[in-house]
C-alpha cells in the first residue's frame, strides 16, 4: 500500500429539508452571495423560491445560465466579473455538478488579478478562493465533496479538469428529494459517470483491499438501485443511495493507497465532449466497455477477475479470460439495455471525421501514456478505442 496524506474538509448536510440549515451556513462566511444556477429547472421545483426566502437579509446577486460542459466563455467570465465588482463574500451554487464546477473555477478566479485561464490551465497556481456552498440537484460529479471541477473553453477545444486545494466546498447540502425530478437520461448519465469515477480508480496497480471495497460497494450501489430510479423516479431510498454512492466518487477517499489511476477514460470523454458538447455520462457509457477491451491482457487479467465476481456475481472458478469478456460483456449491457443509454457514438452524433484530430488532442494534452499509470494509453491506442466505439 502506498503512503498517502488525507484531509477532506467539505461538511456533508444530507437528508430531506436540509436546506433549512443554509442561513446559518451562509452567515458564517459573509452577507453578500453570489446565486449560480443553470437553466432555471431549479425555478420549476420551487428550490430557487425556496433560497431566496431562506436567505432574506442577505445580499443576493445572480448568475443563471451555467451549461452541462461549463464554458469558460461566459460563465467564468461572467462570475468572476460579478464577484469583483460587487465584492462578493461566497458563492452559493444551486444545481448540478456543472454549476458547482463552474463555481469552483469563480471562485479561485475572483481572488486572481490575471486571466482566470491561467489557473484552469495551470499556468499559476490559486493562492485563495471565495468559499463555496452548494445544494445539489443531480446525483452525479461527486463535485461536492472534492476540490476539483471541469471547464471547457469552446474556442480551443479544450476541457479541463481542475484542481486546486483551496476549491473544496465549506458546507454541501444532499436533498434526494430533488433529484426526483431529473429525468431518465440524465438520471442514467449521472450513474454511468459515477460507474466510471469507480472504475478508474479500481483499475489501478497496486491496489489495496480496503479501497476495493469502498470501490465495488459503490459500483453494485449504483446498478442496483439505477434502474429502481428509473422505474419510479419518486423512490426515496433509490434516490438516496445513489446520491449518496456519487458523493464519493472524486474526492481520494477510493484511492486512498492504492496507485495512479489518470483517468482513461475521462481524459477521452472529456476531448468528445469538449469538440462535440455531448452529456459526458453518455460519452463514458460509450467509452467504458472499449476501453475495458482494449486494455485486456494477461497482465490487467486479475483487475477483470475481481471486478466480474464481485460486481455481476460471475463464478469464479471458470478461466479468467471468460470471466473477463463476461465483465465486458456485462456492463456494455447494464448501459445499453438496464439504463437504456446510447452506446455508439454515432447515436450522439459523432462519425468518424474527426476521431484522428480527437485522438491527437488526447495524447497531446492528458498524458494518458503516462508509465505510472495502470495501462497506458498511446495516440495509436485512443483513435482504436475511438473507431471501436463509433
Amino acid at each position: 500500500m502506498n503512503n498517502f496524506d488525507y484531509h477532506s474538509p467539505t461538511r456533508l448536510v444530507f437528508g430531506k429539508d436540509v436546506i433549512e440549515k443554509l442561513p446559518a451556513a451562509i452567515s458564517q462566511l459573509g452577507t453578500k452571495v453570489l446565486l449560480a444556477y443553470g437553466g432555471g429547472s431549479i425555478k420549476k421545483i420551487g428550490l430557487y423560491d425556496k433560497v431566496k426566502e431562506l436567505l432574506q437579509g442577505f445580499e443576493i446577486h445572480e448568475l443563471s445560465g451555467i451549461e452541462p460542459n461549463p464554458k469558460y466563455n461566459p460563465s467564468v467570465l461572467d462570475g468572476v466579473r460579478i464577484c469583483k465588482e460587487q465584492n462578493i463574500d461566497v458563492i452559493l451554487a444551486v444545481g448540478g455538478g456543472s454549476v458547482l464546477d463552474c463555481c469552483k473555477a469563480i471562485a479561485a478566479g475572483a481572488k486572481y488579478d490575471g486571466d482566470p485561464w491561467d489557473l484552469i490551465s495551470y499556468k499559476v497556481k490559486a493562492k485563495d478562493a471565495l468559499p463555496i456552498v452548494d445544494i445539489i440537484t443531480l446525483a452525479a460529479t461527486g463535485s461536492e465533496y472534492d476540490c476539483g471541477g471541469v471547464i471547457s473553453r469552446t474556442e480551443t477545444n479544450d476541457k479541463i479538469g481542475y484542481l486546486d486545494p483551496h476549491l473544496w466546498p465549506v458546507c454541501s447540502f444532499l436533498d434526494p428529494t430533488y433529484t426526483m425530478t431529473v429525468n431518465a437520461k440524465h438520471t442514467a448519465a449521472g450513474i454511468a459517470d459515477a460507474i466510471n469515477h469507480a472504475t478508474e480508480q479500481f483499475f489501478v496497480e497496486p491496489s489495496n483491499t480496503v479501497a476495493d471495497g469502498f470501490i465495488l460497494t459503490i459500483i453494485r450501489t449504483l446498478m442496483k438501485f439505477g434502474p429502481i430510479a428509473l422505474e419510479d423516479p419518486n423512490d426515496y431510498e433509490a434516490r438516496s443511495e445513489i446520491m449518496l454512492a456519487c458523493t464519493f466518487g472524486c474526492n481520494g477517499l477510493l484511492n486512498l493507497g492504492s496507485g495512479m489511476s489518470g483517468w482513461p477514460m475521462h481524459g477521452i470523454e472529456h476531448a468528445l465532449s469538449a469538440y462535440y458538447d455531448i452529456t459526458h455520462g453518455e460519452g463514458l457509457a460509450i467509452i467504458m466497455p472499449r476501453w475495458m477491451r482494449h486494455i485486456l491482457n494477461d497482465r490487467t487479467l486479475d483487475r477483470f477477475v475481481k471486478f466480474g465476481v464481485s460486481v455481476f456475481g460471475i463464478p469464479a472458478d471458470i478461466p479468467a479470460y471468460d470471466i473477463a469478456d463476461q465483465t465486458i460483456e456485462c456492463t456494455y449491457d447494464f448501459f445499453k439495455n438496464t439504463m437504456n443509454m446510447p452506446m455508439t457514438l454515432g447515436e450522439v452524433g459523432i462519425d468518424g471525421s474527426r476521431l484522428h484530430e480527437i485522438a491527437h488532442h488526447i495524447a497531446v494534452n492528458e498524458g494518458l501514456d503516462n508509465p505510472n499509470i495502470f495501462a497506458p494509453l498511446t495516440e495509436e491506442d485512443i483513435y482504436a478505442i475511438l473507431e471501436a466505439s463509433l
